[in-house]
Parts: structure tokens; C-alpha cells; sequence
């Protein structure tokens, strides 16, 4: 025997009233105990699916609206809302970042102030004050021309001298 027609639609409209009305109950349980609401919360509450809550446009709307409800027993000064948290959640996020790469800078000059210290102390780098050095090379090079200008003089002088004593020599012996 099967059932009719119009059996099985009031079957499926009581069926479709008791899930509503379960949805409903819960959404006010959820506000009671100050739990979250959202849509999963209130559908695993209720042992109905999500797209129960999502298809019917009433449903939905119910379940917004008491999202943005603050708690019961709290005041408006003291209630922070979900918008704001995550507001809250992403601004710091963004921060957090910031501070990220800022402290990779940080770290990678701080690597090189180090490596150059090391390479400093090590004595394969070059020194710091370059131009006093460059300066003070020129200076012994020029005392270098110098000494060797003096030098080539005396070694003409004890050459003249050399050969006037080989001269004088000469004459003694004769």
C-alpha cells in the first residue's frame, strides 16, 4: 500500500516545522549560555545541516541577528564585538609582520657590522683610516728618494776619494 500525496507532504512539512522550530530552540540556548553563534554553532546545536539554516532566508536572518546580540548580563560599555576582534586580529597580524621584516633587517645589518668587525680584526680587511696611511706611504717614499739621493752622492765622494788614494799611492811607490 503507499501512502498518498498529500500524506507525505504534511509528513515533510511537520518534518520541516520540527527542524525549524529545533534551530530556533537552539539559537536561544546558544544566546543564553553567551555561547558563540554562528551558523555551524547553531546547526550542531540543532542536529540539522547547514544548508537547513543557509536555505531558509528567515533561519539565516535569525541566526545574524542574535550574533550581533551582545550576551546577556553584559553592558554595551563592556561588550566587544566579533567585527571588532577580528579587526583587532587582523591589525595585529599586518603589525606583526611589520615587526617581522623589521627585525630581519635588523639581524641582516647587525650580520654585517659583525662580519666587518671580524674581518677587521682578523687583519685581512683594510685598515680604517686609509688616507693616513696612503698620506704616510707617500712621506716614506719621498724619504726614500731622498736617502738614496744622499747615498748615491757619498758613494761619488768615497769613489773621488778612492781614487785620489789609489793616486797618492801611486806616487809613493814611484
Amino acid at each position: 500500500m503507499s501512502a498518498s500525496p498529500d500524506h507525505l507532504t504534511r509528513a515533510r512539512a511537520a518534518d520541516s516545522d520540527r527542524r525549524r522550530n529545533r534551530v530556533f530552540k537552539a539559537l536561544d540556548q546558544l544566546a543564553s549560555a553567551g555561547e558563540e553563534i554562528s551558523v555551524s554553532s547553531v546547526a550542531r546545536a540543532a542536529g540539522v545541516h547547514r544548508s537547513l539554516i543557509h536555505r531558509h532566508g528567515d533561519l539565516r536572518a535569525a541566526v545574524i541577528a542574535r550574533a550581533d546580540q551582545p550576551p546577556p548580563g553584559t553592558t554595551a560599555g563592556t561588550q566587544v564585538s566579533r567585527k571588532s576582534l577580528l579587526a583587532d586580529v587582523a591589525n595585529l597580524t599586518a603589525r606583526n609582520g611589520r615587526l617581522s621584516a623589521h627585525i630581519t633587517r635588523l639581524e641582516r645589518h647587525l650580520s654585517e657590522a659583525l662580519g666587518q668587525s671580524a674581518w677587521e680584526a682578523s687583519g685581512l680587511g683594510a685598515p680604517a683610516d686609509i688616507e693616513t696611511l696612503t698620506r704616510r706611504t707617500t712621506e716614506l717614499d719621498q724619504q726614500i728618494l731622498d736617502l738614496r739621493g744622499e747615498l748615491a752622492e757619498r758613494d761619488e765622494d768615497l769613489q773621488a776619494a778612492r781614487a785620489a788614494n789609489r793616486e797618492l799611492m801611486a806616487q809613493l811607490n814611484r
